[in-house]
């Protein structure tokens, strides 16, 4: 994967007005596999009542705090206190992805995400903390293939929806998740 020309290929997309809504960021993390290809680093999500994505694939981030000068500090902060990697001493920060719109999972509020993007150079322990059930890094030839490219059946109170998604083992990758995961694959093959 050829990182130094990542940034300036890239013109993520900043919604506007995004300051006045809640913020909140994560951390798509890449590295070199043993076999010489490039992995994607997932979290899944741990299984929790009355949590709307329990048990869900995503990458590792969080909420915007008073104390984080940044969102990208967010995401580095979150990732950190979810899988023990630590991004400022062993990530090498390449890019931000565009903004993507969500809400708040207890609330209709709208929330801004932002995701942005690092290759990890550091060692392969974790140290999960509870709202993490387990790390998974997944081989980025995987996900981009065609062939690995599904649907997910979601039922909302006006009917079920068929959403894309890439299912790898036993795991689903959907939502905002697949967003990111499809501007992150499509930047790459600009590169």
């Amino acid at each position: 994967m050829a990182t130094k020309r990542w940034a300036s290929t890239l013109r993520p997309k900043k919604l506007p007005l995004r300051r006045r809504l809640t913020r909140a960021s994560v951390a798509l993390i890449y590295r070199q596999a043993e076999n010489g290809g490039t992995e994607l680093l997932f979290i899944q999500r741990a299984r929790r009542e009355g949590d709307p994505w329990s048990g869900d694939m995503a990458f590792p981030g969080g909420r915007l705090q008073p104390e984080d000068a940044t969102t990208r500090s967010a995401a580095e902060r979150e990732t950190l206190e979810e899988t023990g990697v630590d991004l400022i001493r062993h990530g090498r920060f390449q890019a931000r992805l565009s903004d993507l719109i969500t809400r708040h999972h207890s609330r209709w509020r709208p929330m801004v995400i932002t995701p942005y993007v690092y290759e990890w150079q550091g060692p392969h322990t974790v140290s999960l903390n509870h709202e993490v059930q387990q790390v998974v890094w997944v081989p980025l030839a995987y996900l981009s293939a065609e062939e690995n490219q599904s649907r997910l059946p979601w039922r909302t109170p006006l009917g079920t929806l068929n959403m894309p998604c890439c299912r790898y083992q036993d795991y689903c990758i959907w939502g905002l998740s697949y967003s990111m995961l499809q501007e992150f694959l499509t930047q790459g093959t600009k590169r």
